[in-house]
């Protein structure tokens, strides 16, 4: 495989100019930005703004840390100017946290949009300009992070996709590399099986923390999670409980001992299996996991979605045969085989392992390739805020 290295010492499965809005009101600047410059790549901010404690906190670390994913040669911030994310005090942060080129413009300080997007492409130009430099470095599964998700997710989810993905998982980790699972509301039930793979009694305290937090959120609002999870499309895909859901969503992180938990959007200091705290919803969890360094992730799906990232490709892996056919446009790899019994677990995990490599090496999967690029950072601080300190 061959990748990008950075100034950090880590390597990007891919070389983006990242045109990063601050707050919603810069969005449509940063997209036309985007559009301008071949090699850019927008990433909007639904928020940035009218937040608050935790709220705005986890919005500054998700925006900085979204600039230092390998996967990013270089960042040009597009702001408003007076939103609370507070543009120039970012690029500071990032400017401070690396060595990646970096640049910042806001709408109001250029006396308007027309204005912004004008100075904005010259910007991205150059940006785009010094990536076309970047020569490509040999790496190997130890250089990656692994994201994986689920979403649109039915019985052979469990039974075959996500412990396919495991295969891989369990193949990163012996490689040195790192992998995350997330989704914390789909982990409810298995708290106990996840603390049992802790590497410490700290890590396993921690599971139990970003579990138990989320479980007294909700009886302590009177929200009940049925319903969302599991989802109406989960049900008809014949699960039937939140337990069973999760049962089988674990799975995606194979055998290997968690090392550590992380919040949402953080960057994991620790090699191996790792937790993130991320939500349900598929676009803020594989969001979340881009801006904790993720290259790329793997997404299984039953019933079958389109979602992807504008910055990490997204691998998707079916368990059903009828999906893998009727979406084919959208699923990358068919795992229905393990159902059908006529190849096991293992070696098509070993098929899914050789696409990632692929994938890391520049082949595009579907949600890529189509143009795909969801995006959308969690700000609800009253549910989420449940993790480290």
């Amino acid at each position: 495989m061959r990748g990008y290295r950075r100034p950090d010492g880590r390597i990007g499965i891919r070389n983006h100019v990242m045109v990063l809005s601050t707050c919603g009101c810069a969005n449509v600047v940063a997209r036309r930005i985007a559009a301008a410059v071949p090699g850019a790549v927008a990433v909007p901010c639904a928020k940035g703004c009218g937040q608050v404690g935790t709220g705005i906190e986890i919005m500054r670390r998700c925006l900085g840390n979204l600039a230092a994913n390998p996967n990013v040669f270089g960042t040009l911030l597009v702001g408003l100017g007076c939103e609370s994310t507070r543009p120039y005090e970012l690029a500071e942060r990032i400017r401070a946290a690396g060595d990646k080129p970096l640049e910042v413009i806001t709408i109001q300080d250029l006396g308007g949009s027309e204005r912004a997007v004008e100075r904005g492409a010259e910007l991205a130009r150059a940006l785009v300009a010094r990536a076309a430099d970047v020569e490509r470095c040999e790496m190997t599964l130890a250089d990656l992070v692994l994201g994986t998700n689920c979403g649109g997710s039915d019985a052979t989810s469990g039974l075959a996709a996500n412990p396919v993905v495991g295969v891989v998982s369990d193949a990163v980790v012996a490689a040195g590399g790192t992998v995350m699972l997330g989704e914390t509301t789909e982990l409810i039930g298995t708290e106990d099986i996840l603390a049992d793979r802790a590497n410490s009694f700290e890590v396993a305290q921690d599971i139990y923390r970003i579990v138990g937090g989320l479980e007294r959120s909700f009886a302590e609002t009177g929200v009940d999670v049925r319903g969302a999870n599991p989802s109406p499309g989960n049900m008809a895909g014949g699960l039937s409980t939140l337990e069973e859901k999760a049962l089988g969503g674990i799975s995606k992180g194979g055998v290997s001992p968690i090392r550590q938990v992380v919040p949402y959007g953080e960057i994991p200091s620790e090699r191996g299996l790792v937790i993130m705290d991320t939500p349900g919803y598929d676009i803020e969890s594989v969001s979340g996991m881009t801006a904790g360094g993720a290259q790329a992730l793997i997404f299984t799906t039953g019933r079958g979605t389109p979602i992807g990232n504008p910055l990490i490709p997204v691998i998707k892996v079916t368990g059903n045969c009828e999906t893998a056919e009727r979406m084919g446009d959208n699923i990358d790899f068919d795992a229905s085989g393990a159902v059908e019994g006529t190849v096991t677990i293992g070696e098509l995990g070993a098929h899914l392992l050789k696409l990632l490599e692929r994938v890391c090496d520049g082949e595009q999967p579907a949600a890529e390739r189509l143009g795909f690029d969801d995006f959308a950072i969690f700000h609800n601080q009253e549910v989420w805020c449940t993790c480290l300190p």
